[in-house]
């Protein structure tokens, strides 16, 4: 059998970016061929990205990647925030972000099966997973070009922010921080969806509808159909400008909106995208007491 030596489990390592005694274990299996080595590698990393792909990413990060007026954001996602702290995870992301920008994919598919040094991101994903023991997925993108010049924020690693514009560099980077603390939805009141708008309208209307119940059970007079619609309405409006970007007071100067503190500073905007990082996906919620208690019944019941 070839002897094993550290300069070949290193040359191994260099190739597939595997952990190191998974190398040495493959080259033994080959009996010190490189090639067959490399193989064999590749499957069994391959396997642990398979068994790892049913279990739930809401962990991660978003990176960004800005090059002049032309740029991109992405989340990627894995299982734990320990992993999101991972080196290789990190550089991961931002190498997505910046493939993103130059390659403009049409969908995280499309971008999958690009190559970066040589490797596709499916395949390169895949290793990863291997080599850290976590699922990890790409879960949106969003790339940026064309006349507006382009800043962004990023809050750690959660909460990231792109913000199109024409104007003051400043007054822009001071609006991608104000969005990354004050989430608005839309630009205007008028951007604001339908669905959000009908859900908050639903959830009003509700609100009221038991304070008549409550008001009937008192004996307290209850507000006529024409005063509950304008309490309903005033609820909504409150609604708009809570989350209209352009409504809400500026972060820096809560005595002016961020469209007076745009229009003092000459500065127009295009739009605002902001990731936050898991939104909107179920996380399991492990019920430690149950689990227990399954497993002391399973015992009595054996």
């Amino acid at each position: 059998m070839a002897a094993i030596t550290a300069s070949m489990v290193g040359a191994l390592r260099a190739k597939t970016d595997a952990p190191m005694m998974e190398c040495k274990k493959a080259l033994t299996e080959a009996a010190g061929d490189m090639d067959k080595a490399e193989e064999l590698l590749r499957v069994k990393l391959g396997s642990k990205a398979s068994k790892a792909s049913s279990r739930i990413t809401a962990e991660g990060i978003v990176a960004v990647h800005i090059d002049g007026k032309t740029g991109a954001m992405v989340e990627l996602n894995c299982e734990t925030d320990f992993v999101a702290k991972n080196d290789d995870f990190l550089a991961f992301g931002k190498a997505l972000a910046q493939l993103i920008a130059q390659k403009n994919p049409a969908d995280v598919e499309a971008l999958s099966a690009l190559e970066i040094d040589g490797s596709s991101v499916e395949a390169r994903r895949a290793v990863l997973i291997g080599k850290i023991g976590e699922n990890m997925s790409i879960r949106r993108f969003k790339r940026f070009a064309g006349d507006a010049k382009l800043v962004s924020y990023l809050h750690g690693t959660r909460i990231g922010v792109v913000v199109e514009y024409t104007g003051d560099d400043v007054a822009a980077k001071d609006v991608a921080m104000h969005v990354a603390a004050m989430k608005p939805v839309a630009l205007s009141a008028a951007d604001v969806p339908a669905e959000l708008i009908e859900k908050e309208r639903s959830v009003a209307s509700l609100k009221a509808a038991e304070d008549a119940e409550k008001a009937k059970a008192e004996g307290k007079p209850v507000q006529s159909a024409e005063i509950v619609t304008k309490r309903v309405e005033g609820s909504v409006q409150k609604y708009l400008k809570e989350v209209s970007l352009y409504a809400q007071a500026f972060v820096k100067n809560d005595k002016q909106t961020v469209e007076q503190m745009l229009k003092e500073k000459g500065t127009s905007l295009k739009g605002f995208t902001m990731y936050v990082v898991g939104e909107g996906i179920a996380k399991k919620v492990d019920d430690f007491a149950a689990e227990v208690a399954a497993q002391v019944a399973a015992a009595k019941g054996g």
